[in-house]
């Protein structure tokens, strides 16, 4: 059965989706105040948080884009 879509296309974006939580967990200065607060909770520690589920959506993702038929 052929395989549609260009592959290193799927390849740059399963990669994107890989990098994306460790790149924006890896650059603390980017959420190192305390500021905006949510239900009181420092920024520092939401966007933290925040990246669990969105750590899993970026490798379901990824994992949907593999050719696992080879």
């Amino acid at each position: 059965m052929a395989h549609t879509g260009h592959p290193r296309l799927r390849r740059v974006a399963v990669a994107l989706l890989l990098l994306a939580p460790a790149a924006g967990l890896l650059w603390v200065p980017l959420y190192a105040g305390a500021g905006p607060r949510l239900a009181g909770t420092p920024f520092f520690y939401w966007y933290q948080l925040a990246w669990v589920p969105g750590c899993g959506l970026c490798l379901l993702a990824a994992y949907a884009l593999t050719d696992r038929h080879r």
